[in-house]
């Protein structure tokens, strides 16, 4: 039996959405939304000559919000443009050609629109694909699509770049801790650490005062790095009200994630944030989710655990995490 696709609700509801796409007054955008007022995200010049200052940005950004963007990060915008076009020529195709690519059960990758149960049975104005991108040994092309023909060289392209900027990223995010450049990164998994690229799609919606695309939520990844379209609709949360995050061209949207709050013991924020959808136009965005390598273990650093700072969290291996999460399971 075929899932329901929002791209093909969307293509047949004008006026208003069904039920279940119907937030409740506490979530929903027109409502809960804060208008006029900067959210205050970071935007880090990572050319800048003064290198000790861009780290302080970095440190700072993730200590306080636990969202900041980045610009001039050395990925060529022709690179990211070709990106952004072959994942909109994706969801363009014909849906049955889309659904070769839908996810098997238990699998993670693949093409898809739920995420997870959603509180009162409401969803969200989104449908997704996910597959891997890095390193290359874990990459399994079967959920990459083979239309259009220039997809698989233009991900492949994207990751090389974006896997220099990440590495930069958690160098600095290492020493902000006060360890050594390779050891955040070696306590994530190491070389093995999965770039996982998901590629949102959220149709016009016609009445986007009411639906929301993703809900609030932080990321359960380590680090999450995000190129969105021009359509508006990233918002983070602070002091219980809601941002939106300003888009700025060829810039990468950086969330700290779960694992990386759980490994600093809490010196890093991992930030809640939400999306919204527009009534004329699709927005579209692509995040790639750091996450460790199957069954690895998470839990605060040893160096930075102490009588003085005992652990806040709990050990957990990344899979049992993701199952509690997913499931609302207290932990």
């Amino acid at each position: 039996m075929q899932v329901e696709r929002v791209q093909g609700i969307a293509s047949t509801f004008r006026d208003n959405i069904p039920e279940a796409y119907i937030r409740s007054e506490q979530e929903q955008p027109a409502l809960t939304t804060v208008h006029g007022l900067d959210p205050g995200v970071q935007v880090i010049d990572m050319s800048d000559p003064d290198q000790e200052k861009v780290h302080g940005l970095i440190i700072n950004a993730s200590q306080e919000w636990g969202m900041f963007q980045i610009i001039n990060h050395g990925i060529p915008s022709e690179v990211i443009i070709k990106l952004q076009n072959v994942g909109k020529e994706f969801f363009e195709l014909p849906q049955e050609e889309k659904e070769v690519y839908a996810k098997p059960p238990g699998s993670k990758e693949g093409y898809g629109t739920f995420l997870q149960k959603e509180m009162e049975g409401k969803k969200g104005w989104v449908d997704h694909l996910f597959h891997k991108i890095w390193p290359p040994s874990s990459i399994n092309y079967q959920f990459w699509p083979k239309n259009p023909p220039s997809y698989r060289e233009a991900n492949e392209d994207y990751a090389k770049h974006l896997n220099r900027v990440a590495d930069k990223l958690l160098k600095t995010l290492s020493l902000g801790l006060g360890l050594k450049e390779h050891e955040l990164k070696e306590a994530m998994g190491g070389e093995n650490l999965q770039y996982l690229l998901k590629i949102n799609y959220y149709p016009p919606c016609p009445r986007p005062d009411l639906a929301l695309g993703v809900v609030a939520h932080t990321d359960m990844s380590s680090l999450t790095i995000l190129v969105p379209n021009d359509v508006q609709g990233l918002q983070a949360s602070r002091d219980g009200k809601w941002y939106g995050v300003k888009y700025i061209p060829n810039a990468l949207v950086i969330h700290i994630g779960d694992q990386l709050e759980i490994l600093s013991n809490g010196k890093y924020k991992s930030v809640l944030h939400r999306t919204t959808v527009n009534k004329e136009k699709a927005r579209m965005s692509w995040p790639v989710f750091l996450e460790p390598p199957f069954r690895f273990t998470i839990g605060p650093h040893p160096k930075l655990v102490n009588g003085e700072n005992p652990a806040k969290y709990t050990s957990k291996k990344f899979d049992d995490y993701c199952y509690c999460k997913l499931n609302k399971i207290p932990q």
